[in-house]
C-alpha cells in the first residue's frame, strides 16, 4: 500500500491525481504545518525537507512532485510517461516546462491574491506576474493546435502536470477566454473518469 503525505488541495494534488490515474490503492496522511507537524522526527525521516508531498511504497521513499508523479508512472502505469523515447522526452519536456516556467508567476500572483490580505497585496507582483503569463500561454495554445493532449493523441502525465497548473490561473481568476484550444482541452480532460475522481478529493 502507498502512503502520499499531504493534501489534493496543495501542491500534492498532482500526486494524488496521478494515483488515480495509475489506478492503485494509497492512504492520505495529511499533515498539520501549523502543528508544526513537517518538523517532527518521524515526517523528516520521509522528507528531511519537511515539505510535502512525499510518497511512501513499501521501503522506499521519494518526494518532490513531478518525480513523484514520474515514479508512480513507471511502477504502476508507464503509457503515462509515453510509448517511445520521443514521447518520453516530450512528456518529461512539458512537465519541466510546466513548474519551471508557468507556475512559477502564477505561485506568485496565488500567493498576494489568496494569502495576503487585501489591505497588504502588492499589486505590483500581481501585475508583473500576469504581465508574463500571456507568451508562455500561447506557447501552450498553438502547441495544441489540431491536437487532443500536449503529446500524443491519449493523455500522458504532460497534460496531468501542466493542466494542473494551468488549473491555477482560476485560482486568481486570470481570464483564458483568449485561449479556446487551451480551454477545449482542458474540457477534454476535466470528461475523463479519473479526473473527476482526482477532483472529487478536492472537494
Amino acid at each position: 500500500m502507498l502512503t502520499i503525505y499531504g493534501s489534493p488541495q496543495s501542491s500534492a494534488g498532482r500526486c494524488f491525481w496521478c494515483l488515480e490515474e495509475a489506478g492503485v490503492e494509497y492512504t492520505a496522511q495529511s499533515i498539520d504545518f501549523r502543528a508544526g507537524e513537517h518538523k517532527a522526527p518521524d515526517f523528516l525521516k520521509v522528507n528531511p525537507n519537511g515539505k510535502v508531498p512525499a510518497l511512501v511504497d513499501g521501503d522506499f521513499t521519494i518526494w518532490e512532485s513531478l518525480a513523484i508523479n514520474n515514479y508512480i508512472a513507471e511502477a504502476y502505469k508507464p503509457e503515462l510517461l509515453g510509448n517511445t523515447v520521443q514521447e518520453r522526452g516530450l512528456v518529461s519536456q512539458w512537465s519541466i516546462w510546466s513548474v519551471a516556467d508557468l507556475q512559477a508567476p502564477l505561485i506568485q500572483a496565488f500567493i498576494q491574491l489568496v494569502f495576503v490580505p487585501e489591505p497588504k497585496r502588492d499589486a505590483s507582483i500581481i501585475e508583473s506576474s500576469f504581465e508574463k503569463l500571456p507568451p508562455l500561454l500561447s506557447t501552450l495554445e498553438s502547441s495544441l493546435a489540431d491536437k487532443t493532449y500536449l503529446v500524443t493523441e491519449r493523455f500522458t502525465l504532460a497534460d496531468l502536470n501542466v493542466s494542473f497548473v494551468v488549473a491555477i490561473c482560476d485560482a486568481v481568476r486570470y481570464d483564458l477566454s483568449e485561449y479556446p484550444n487551451i480551454n477545449a482541452w482542458r474540457e477534454r480532460i476535466g470528461e475523463r473518469e479519473e479526473t473527476q475522481r482526482y477532483q472529487a478529493l478536492c472537494k
